[in-house]
């Protein structure tokens, strides 16, 4: 069997562990100048990476303007969406059942952006896949989720679902290592914008801290992110944002392990019909 086919399985894992370690590391630093140290940092250790590997730093003003603008929509709205949303106390689980949304709006969007045709079972599962989400948060509304934590990670769903059709549409033509480090340099110099002007620059270097911290840094800046960005460069948007759903799953598991989070009867059935809907959709684009 060929490694490649190994990539998905690595990818969602590494995904859904990106919501744990927010988990950690929120309660020791604000979530915009955690993520612009994160994305600063790799931004750094990418373009050191790439001159040793003789990959091109200079990549041309287009290609680092459309790189500036997929890392921005990316790392700062969507990673930025979800740090803010978790650390205003939306659980782990709901955040990444909201923003698993992104395999169907990529479908539908990618009708008009990506020239794809949008069929009736599409449809339909587009409208199990909202059923589930409320589902899902439904047990949750008893809990009093923070209205400003709702608003902020369906910004990062907004932000992924952009993301992931501009890499579609740009990022083949541009060096991974490259591209990736000037999204890192755009969205962190935006992120650390963010901190400074919100007031949040907490930084507590506590041990949890500091290990989740290098996680987030090369489990997910390095792992999980160019393995993505390579995913959109080798496969169809449509069945890489597929991937996205299967997090949710991983996260509740892990939620509940490190964390005490449940998941109730309603909430696995909405995340059995918003599997459902994605799959419905996703065998239709193929």
């Amino acid at each position: 069997m060929k490694p490649s086919r190994f990539a998905p399985v690595v990818f969602v894992l590494l995904w859904s562990t990106g919501f744990v370690g927010a988990k950690y590391a929120l309660p020791y630093a604000d979530p915009f100048v955690l993520l612009a140290a994160r994305v600063l940092i790799a931004s750094l250790l990418l373009f050191t990476v790439a001159a040793v590997v003789k990959s091109p730093i200079s990549i041309g003003v287009d290609a680092i303007k459309k790189s500036a603008v997929i890392g921005i929509f990316l790392h700062a709205a969507y990673l930025g969406g979800v740090f803010f949303a978790i650390s205003r106390g939306l659980p782990a689980g709901v955040a990444a059942v909201i923003t698993s949304l992104q395999p169907v709006l990529v479908s539908v969007l990618a009708v008009k952006f990506l020239g794809e045709k949008l069929r009736r079972v599409q449809l339909f599962g587009l409208f199990l896949g909202l059923i589930g989400v409320v589902l899902v948060i439904g047990p949750s509304l008893n809990n009093k989720l923070p209205f400003i934590g709702i608003c902020s990670v369906f910004l990062a769903l907004g932000g992924s679902t952009i993301a992931t059709l501009l890499q579609k549409k740009f990022g083949a033509g541009i060096p991974l290592l490259t591209g990736t480090a000037y999204q890192y340099l755009a969205s962190g110099a935006v992120l650390a914008a963010l901190a400074l002007i919100t007031g949040g620059v907490r930084i507590q270097w506590t041990l949890q801290f500091t290990v989740a911290f290098l996680w987030l840094l090369f489990g997910l800046s390095f792992g999980a992110i160019l393995l993505l960005l390579w995913l959109l460069n080798t496969a169809s948007a449509a069945s890489v944002s597929s991937l996205m759903y299967l997090v949710p799953p991983a996260t509740a598991f892990e939620a509940y392990l490190l964390f005490g989070e449940r998941v109730n009867t309603q909430g696995f059935l909405g995340i059995g019909i918003c599997a459902l809907g994605v799959w419905l959709v996703m065998r239709a684009t193929n």
